[in-house]
């Protein structure tokens, strides 16, 4: 398979869904070439073979009527400034347009207003409304024509541009323009004379309302797009790090991997490493959504984006500016709003053909009035109505806009959903896949209680396995090394442990103060009971039954033994995550069964799955089964999600309908996933689960509005229900409805 590239480029004039399908269509002109473009971002995501380069993307673009640059990771003040630059002069357009546009219809809809002359102040008034501040629309249509094509755009301009043309006409070669001449407000195409009324209330509201629309439409998509600013709000600009024993302030573009980093108390991480040096409290809310402040101490790893509450930390860089943890999650978070749900190709399909096709009704629309024996004036004033209240903006913005607030809420709460096939699977789901150890449950191991013979006592006998331990990296073993720390470090080394696969580890252990050895060493054994059994160990019937209890109650039991007694049991258990529990309650209420597949013990595997309400447990399972099981079920007609947190969750992830893998889990189990959830909780699942359904809602409610408005609207207009002026502020409405439908994502509750 050829090497591809992939490319977000900055799409500079696009104002409709007509411009996305072009656009699109024109970078798939290119051999190999996949576009995703978004009307949102103004953004497209190009997958291109290595035969393609940038510079024939831009010029495919270009081709079409828009301009693209290659987006820039990061952004100097300078580029900053450029959008305030472009929002003021939008803004100036605005309210210029608005200023002029409101005496020009209040003469208009209030005959006892129109004093004599009124209709030549009105032509006064209008024409820089329709030139000046919709100039940007103008230049939108001459691109689009220049290439061949119309857009939505186009649409616009033709209204404005009849209207006020029609108008000149009206006034200049007509009756409107006799002085002292008047006539009422009217709401019908037919109640208006041919040649005796204006239409500048028409062209200059149709054109306020559009800039008005749009105005407030770019602010709810800076809105709605304010999890990637909040990302990059996270980030520290400077950092301070050990140079030859001095410390040194530097902006975070410097930092290196290795650097010591230097953190003080009320500042952000700057970096993704291991502390080295102090201790104290990190805020980690921004990034992981938990309330609680996190203690760490030397080892501790820490995330860029956090902040030291107290303590000075000395902190070893791992990772720095584009990959550390933060600035992954946040490419993830742009990633998913680039991407397109399959609605929303199909609606830019349609969109490609819609302007023809209304531009064809339009000319029907003024045959049929001269049919009818109505005047020229009649059928152009309906036809204008019929262009205006086909813009279907509303089209173009239902999907993206809708997609970047879900994705958006989703990520103030730690949940990072990487694209939106989540949402088309999200309502169908009804089998979810739970690993048990660091999904159901923390994954952290640790000593949970300890039985001895009467001739030894607890301290002792931890001590004892602590020091065989000690060189494994098994999780059982490290929980015992914790538990025994500090009392480890008075006790006489061992030999190099040997581990015995499938059975425990083996070391020979000086002496120890408290206990006595029949010689100066003792070998000493820890692991499974049956195999100290096997090992000629006696075993006593006090410890067989605590293990036996213990096994039941989901733990896991090693025996210390020496001298062929085993001398003590040490319990350690995986505690059940607090709201596990209340998730699988949850699933079930989303209509989704829970079913848990591990690794594990049987016995262990049913008793946390008892715990916390599931009652369907595979245990046992491989890597391999596990990804065999997710298939099965899928074959079954089942729509599965997966929830691990481990490499040997990956090849499950990837395979389920939607993979969710915990933040706290492996690199490997992420990127294999749809959804990281990185608070780390299963209640995170749901939450994603009930985000992904509710933006999918949304989404098509605002296509059911935006369509059901033109089959409605247009006949309306056709027929002169409607005149232009009425038809550009329910275009406009439409637009915003769908915007502020969208924005109601954002106050979606949740339980976490």
């Amino acid at each position: 398979m050829a090497h591809r590239s992939e490319v977000v480029l900055d799409i500079e004039g696009m104002t409709c869904a007509s411009c996305v399908a072009r656009v699109e269509k024109g970078l798939q002109t290119l051999p190999g070439v996949v576009a995703s473009v978004n009307l949102v971002t103004n953004s497209a995501r190009v997958e291109y073979p290595t035969a393609v380069s940038t510079a024939q993307l831009m010029s495919a673009v270009a081709s079409v009527g828009y301009v693209a640059t290659v987006a820039s990771s990061s952004q100097s003040d300078a580029t900053k400034t450029v959008p305030r630059r472009t929002s003021r002069r939008a803004s100036a357009r605005l309210w210029t347009s608005i200023a002029l546009t409101l005496p020009v219809v209040g003469l208009a809809m209030v005959p006892a207003w129109q004093f004599a002359g009124w209709q030549w102040l009105s032509l006064v008034f209008a024409t820089p409304v329709v030139f000046w501040c919709a100039w940007p629309i103008h230049r939108a249509t001459l691109r689009a024509l220049r290439h061949g094509s119309a857009t939505m755009d186009t649409l616009i301009s033709l209204g404005t541009l009849v209207a006020w043309t029609w108008s000149c006409y009206a006034l200049f070669f007509g009756m409107a323009g006799v002085w002292g001449m008047t006539h009422p407000m009217v709401f019908f195409a037919w109640q208006q004379d041919p040649t005796a009324n204006i239409y500048f209330e028409t062209a200059a509201g149709v054109t306020s309302f559009i800039l008005l629309g749009r105005w407030l439409e770019e602010r709810s998509k800076r809105s709605a797009a304010s999890a990637l600013d909040e990302v990059g709000k996270l980030q520290a600009t400077s950092a301070t790090v050990m140079r030859e024993g001095v410390e040194v302030r530097i902006p975070v573009d410097e930092l290196r991997v290795d650097d010591c980093v230097v953190v003080r108390p009320g500042e952000t991480v700057p970096v993704d490493g291991e502390v080295t040096a102090g201790s104290g409290a990190v805020n980690v809310s921004a990034l992981t959504g938990e309330s609680l402040p996190v203690d760490v101490i030397v080892g501790s790893p820490v995330s860029a984006g956090t902040i030291a509450l107290d303590g000075r930390l000395e902190i070893h860089t791992s990772r720095v500016r584009g990959d550390t943890r933060l600035a992954q999650l946040g490419a993830l978070v742009e990633r998913a709003q680039l991407r397109k749900m399959a609605v929303a190709r199909r609606v830019d399909k349609i969109s490609a053909v819609f302007v023809p096709v209304v531009i064809a009704l339009s000319v029907l629309t003024v045959v049929g009035w001269l049919v009818t024996g109505a005047s020229l004036a009649s059928g152009v004033t309906a036809a204008v109505a019929v262009i205006v209240i086909a813009c279907p903006c509303a089209l173009g913005l239902a999907t993206p806009v809708a997609l970047v607030v879900g994705t958006g809420r989703a990520a103030s709460v730690g949940i990072i959903i990487s694209g939106p096939e989540v949402l088309e699977e999200s309502h169908r789901l009804d089998t979810i896949v739970l690993d048990k150890t660091g999904t159901v449950t923390t994954g952290v191991m640790s000593v949970a209680r300890v039985t001895t013979v009467p001739d030894i006592d607890e301290v002792s006998l931890v001590s004892i396995a602590a020091v065989v331990e000690r060189g494994s990296e098994h999780p059982v073993a490290r929980a015992i090394v914790e538990r025994a720390t500090p009392a480890i470090a008075q006790i006489g080394t061992s030999t190099p442990f040997r581990a015995v696969a499938g059975g425990g580890a083996i070391a020979t252990v000086g002496t120890i103060p408290g206990v006595t050895w029949s010689g100066e060493h003792e070998e000493v054994a820890v692991g499974r009971l049956d195999w100290l059994r096997d090992r000629g160990n006696h075993i006593d019937p006090v410890l067989a039954s605590s293990a036996q209890r213990a096994a039941e109650a989901g733990m896991t039991s090693v025996g210390v033994a020496w001298g062929s007694r085993v001398w003590g049991v040490i319990h350690v258990s995986d505690s059940v995550r607090d709201d596990s529990a209340l998730a699988v309650d949850r699933f079930r209420a989303l209509g989704i069964e829970p079913v848990m597949v591990t690794g594990d013990a049987e016995e262990t595997a049913q008793t946390i799955a008892g715990r916390v309400g599931i009652d369907r447990v595979h245990a046992r399972v491989s890597p391999e089964e596990k990804t065999a099981f997710v298939a099965n079920a899928q074959r079954n007609g089942h729509v599965v999600a997966m929830v691990g947190d481990g490499i040997n969750d990956a090849a499950a992830l990837a395979q389920a309908d939607i993979g969710l893998a915990m933040g706290t889990g492996t690199d490997l189990a992420m990127a294999a996933s749809d959804v990281t959830l990185v608070r780390g909780t299963l209640s995170a699942a749901a939450d994603a689960v009930l985000i992904a359904r509710a933006t999918r809602r949304v989404i098509r409610e605002n296509l059911f509005w935006a369509f059901a408005y033109n089959v409605v609207m247009i006949p309306l207009a056709a027929v002169g229900l409607l005149t232009p002026m009425l038809a550009g502020a329910a275009m406009a409405f439409s637009s915003l409805f769908v915007v502020l439908n969208s924005l109601r994502l954002r106050s979606i509750t949740l339980t976490t």
